[in-house]
Parts: structure tokens; sequence; C-alpha cells
């Protein structure tokens, strides 16, 4: 980090640079994607963003920056930007092929430092986001944010991302789902499992006993108090679950 850091300031030294975080598993792109997602609106208009998970450095993948939701997201072309881009609707997908912009020599095995973090640098300092390279329409999406309805009653949903206590985020949101309906009878199944408790907090929950609770980031998740959710409910990533709406929904 020291590195790309050093890069940034020495193309625009007045630069404000804020990690959000270092701590995603290795070549997690939904993992990546997620934590993105939970806090880019919390930005200010005409921040930049750079996300480097790239398990595809060196490889004919594209390099991309993407203008959405009043900001800017340098990275690769592999569906890290995409959910963002879903939620939003309206974007701007620009390939970055301006290589008087990269530093040189471009290592192959570190594009964050060679491409990625002086291209956003540049942006910070004045270069358009036009001025990189020619428009894309066709970005590399991951599996939709959005769950599938099999009937009236049930919606097939998964999880999209589990932190590092444990606690599963589904990709159901208040969009899918009341707080009461679990008070009239709706239930989560995972792995076998039926979840039929609702909490606001931690603090309301009993012990042992899996619950749904709304995280911060606005998608219901699945919670064990004083233990992991993912351990008890035997939960990965992408596994399916399905949420039951009660008859009088």
């Amino acid at each position: 980090m020291g590195a790309i850091k050093g890069v940034i300031l020495s193309i625009n030294p007045y630069a404000r640079i804020v990690d959000i975080t270092h701590d995603l598993p290795s070549q997690d792109i939904e993992s990546a994607a997620f934590n993105l997602l939970s806090c880019y609106r919390d930005f200010p208009a005409d921040t930049i963003h750079v996300a480097v998970v790239d398990p595809g450095v060196g490889s004919e993948r594209r390099a991309l920056a993407i203008e959405c939701a009043t900001q800017i997201f340098v990275g690769p072309d592999n569906g890290i930007f995409s959910w963002i881009c879903e939620r939003e609707k309206k974007y701007r997908a620009f390939s970055i092929t301006a290589e008087k912009l990269f530093r040189q020599p471009v290592s192959a095995t570190f594009h964050g430092r060679d491409i990625f973090v002086p291209v956003a640098a540049a942006l910070s300092a004045g270069t358009q986001i036009d001025e990189l390279g020619e428009p894309v329409k066709d970005i590399v999406r991951l599996a939709p944010l959005t769950p599938k309805t099999l009937d009236n009653r049930t919606i097939e949903a998964r999880i999209i991302h589990i932190d590092r206590f444990g606690n599963c985020t589904t990709n159901l949101t208040l969009d899918h789902l009341r707080e009461d309906m679990f008070d009239r009878g709706a239930k989560l199944t995972i792995n076998q499992h039926e979840i039929i408790k609702f909490c606001r907090s931690f603090a309301d929950a009993n012990d042992a006993k899996p619950f749904c609770f709304f995280g911060s980031a606005g998608f219901l998740e699945i919670g064990v108090k004083n233990s992991s959710a993912q351990e008890i409910l035997k939960a990965q990533c992408g596994l399916s679950i399905q949420f039951l709406t009660p008859l009088d929904s």
C-alpha cells in the first residue's frame, strides 16, 4: 500500500486518501463488490474509488473507469463494480487505454500501482474520464443482486457476503419483505434450517438461535448472538436460500 499511496501523491500531492478496507479474502471479487456497495453512498460527490481485487491481472481483461452516482470507480473489468451499476442503473463506463497516464514500466502483476492508481490520481488532478479510452457498454457482471420470485409466496435468494463474525448477508432488502412479516409466519430456509425470528439488534436476540435482522447496508442478514451463523448453518457465499412470505402478505 505504501507504493500505491506514493504514486498517488507523486501525481497529486493534494489528494486525500481514505482506505475502505484491506481485510478481504484473497481474490474474492464478490466480497470486494459488497464492501464497496455498502459504503460508496457515504462518500461525497466526485470521490474517486480505486478497487483492486484482480485475479486476472496480466491477462487480457480490461481496465475500467466508471462514472456512476456522481462518483468515479477505477479498477479491473471483472464485475467488481457491477452491483453498484445494477443498483444505480445509470452509468458511463470507459476502457482505460491511455498509456501516457500509466506508470512505466507497467508490471504484469501490479496494475494497482502502475495503471489504476495513476489513472485515478490523474482524474483527481483534472483529467476527464472520456480522455481515458473508448466507451464500454458490456461490462462484466456478477450474478444479479435481485432475488428470484418463484411464486406468489416464495422468493429464492442467496448469501452474498459473510463477515468475520460469521453474519450472513442475503440479497433480500426492504423491497422484498418487511420486519412484521416474521410475526405473521414468514420464514427463511437455509440448509434445511428454518429461521422464523426477526430482531432489530443483537441485544434483542437469544443465544445460539439464528435470527434475521437488517444490517447497516440495508440487506437482510442472518446472525447468532455470541456465535457464528456461518458455522451453525454451514453457510457459504452463493448458497441458495428461500424466503416464504406469510399467507396474508
